[in-house]
């Protein structure tokens, strides 16, 4: 397959159907955000220290690939003949991810700067981009309609994205904490 195709240059796409509409179309511009997002949590997942927020972004970019590939389609059903679809399971992941780390983090009462880490300034910024991009799908949701599953997925997305970038900035702390401990024995041990 090429890369290039000549198709779009004069300013339409075709939709995972085969239904041409402009570049700039709503739901065109819906499922670019969900990319932008899995591209920006790619970015991210190289800068987190713990193997489970690593694995757990595997996931994401994974159910990411099927949100997008959903949007992208005016007809869902003829999307879901060749791929699986978010359902309440994987929001339910997110839930239980969000759940277990608040209950381990240190409680929160004020407003925080978005990361204090690479990993965490990083996931801040996917945090951001994923509320657009649920801006984009209830926008999308109004002018055609979008599963309630994908809805609340991205939603809950936001949130576990928020739930990370603080868990690898307590990470990068307690590292720190750590290296400034041996650091501190061996200045007393020479």
């Amino acid at each position: 397959m090429g890369i290039y195709t000549k198709k779009g240059d004069k300013g339409k796409t075709s939709l995972y159907d085969g239904t041409r509409v402009k570049k700039y179309s709503l739901r065109v511009e819906t499922y670019g955000s969900i990319d932008e997002l899995n591209s920006q949590i790619s970015v991210a997942q190289k800068f987190c220290k713990d193997p489970k927020n690593i694995e757990l972004l595997d996931t994401i970019q994974n159910n990411l690939f099927i949100v997008a590939g959903e949007l992208a389609n005016e007809d869902a059903a003829n999307f879901y003949k060749n791929s699986k679809s978010i359902g309440a399971d994987d929001t339910k992941l997110l839930e239980n991810v969000i759940d277990e780390y608040t209950a381990k983090l240190p409680v929160l009462h004020e407003f925080i700067l978005p990361g204090r880490s690479v990993a965490g300034a990083h996931l801040h910024l996917c945090r951001s981009v994923c509320r657009r991009a649920e801006r984009l799908v209830d926008h999308l949701n109004d002018e055609t309609t979008i599963r309630p599953d994908v809805l609340k997925y991205v939603n809950r997305l936001s949130d576990f994205l928020y739930i990370l970038a603080r868990d690898e900035d307590y990470v990068d702390q307690l590292e720190g904490l750590v290296d400034k401990i041996l650091e501190t024995y061996k200045k007393e041990v020479n």
